[in-house]
């Protein structure tokens, strides 16, 4: 364990950043202290847990405010705003008065923001699409870097052969272009016809299952991950305490899960947000390109790229889920710097 003088070299440890008397606290409890004093990625944290309870609660909107169904077509509805009736696709609406155009924003219950070129109500599509691709960019960085760990642990700490065909393996996946890479799995997984399942050894996934493109950005993110653990875990096999757990004979497993693994969880848990938040904006190109997310179900991606043919008449289409896209992203990649700031022993550490 490794000792740090106050003084030692120049550098002097900051008590009230490290929480005063740090004799008996554990780096998780001093992380845990220095993180709930940064209030910016407190801040961030905050706002994507609302994201997410807003995308659960998309349900609760779409049946009990907005009383609609978010993925069905509604071309010839109509709905009362201001005791008037309104229908959904009005004709000549357009600039031009040609055409058919979706109602615009009302600000009311129904409606909200307005509807898609197919009468759907885009409030509703955008808190489902929430759900998707909150699922997707999670689940996605969750395998990823799961898969990674694992992978890693094993090369870094055996070596030889085996650390030479996993690198291989990685290299290989990180010579492709990242998203054509992921184009070219989803076009080989979506290409059949929609009645008939993909079956993967024992797991049989649907057409449409959101799934695939979760397997499918986990698969293509498994190098990001496994470079940076891999490293560090070359490194912690050569010190003094790993030399020490194998003199007192302890097996490899031990060593590793006991020994190597606690050393690398924080190097993991910094990462993970920036993956949500990476996988995220992946999952939205994807479906934008129509290449992710399935019909019926919907993505922040899939709605935008809906509604890039209404950009000049209907903006808030195209503009709500990209906004939700830029909140989520953006409080992720603040949060996992307010993480990777608390878990880094040196980030409370200033030049005398």
């Amino acid at each position: 364990m490794a000792v740090f003088e106050p003084e030692a070299e120049g550098l002097v440890l900051d008590a009230e950043e490290t929480g005063g008397d740090v004799v008996g606290r554990s780096p998780w409890s001093l992380a845990g202290r220095r993180l709930l004093r940064n209030k910016l990625a407190l801040a961030a944290f905050a706002l994507f847990v609302l994201i997410v309870a807003v995308s659960l609660a998309a349900p609760l909107y779409a049946h009990r405010v907005a009383h609609t169904d978010p993925y069905a077509s509604n071309l010839s509805g109509t709905f009362q705003l201001n005791g008037k009736t309104v229908q959904v696709i009005q004709q000549g609406a357009g600039k031009l008065g040609l055409g058919e155009t979706p109602v615009g924003p009302t600000w009311h219950a129904k409606y909200f923001i307005g509807a898609d070129s197919q009468g759907r109500d885009v409030m509703a599509r955008v808190l489902y699409g929430g759900r998707a691709s909150l699922f997707i960019g999670v689940g996605s960085a969750l395998l990823a870097c799961l898969v990674a760990l694992v992978l890693a642990l094993v090369a870094g700490y055996f070596g030889g052969i085996t650390d030479l065909v996993l690198s291989r393996l990685m290299d290989l996946i990180w010579a492709f272009p990242l998203y054509l890479l992921a184009i070219s799995l989803a076009t080989v997984l979506l290409a059949r016809p929609t009645t008939k399942p993909l079956k993967i050894w024992f797991i049989t996934l649907q057409a449409a299952s959101l799934w695939i493109p979760l397997l499918i950005i986990g698969i293509v993110y498994i190098p990001y991950v496994f470079r940076p653990i891999r490293g560090q875990v070359l490194s912690l096999r050569e010190k003094e305490f790993v030399e020490a757990a194998v003199a007192q004979g302890a097996g490899s497993l031990r060593v590793v899960f006991l020994e190597v693994l606690p050393n690398v969880l924080s190097t993991v848990i910094v990462l993970l947000p920036l993956m949500i938040a990476t996988t995220i904006l992946t999952e939205s190109a994807l479906s934008y390109l129509s290449i992710g997310v399935q019909p019926p179900k919907a993505s922040w991606g899939t709605i935008v790229e809906d509604g890039q043919t209404l950009l000049y008449t209907r903006p808030w289409v195209a503009i709500a889920p990209g906004i939700m896209i830029v909140l989520t992203v953006l409080a992720l990649n603040v949060f996992g710097d307010g993480l990777r700031d608390a878990l880094d022993p040196r980030s409370k550490v200033r030049m005398k």
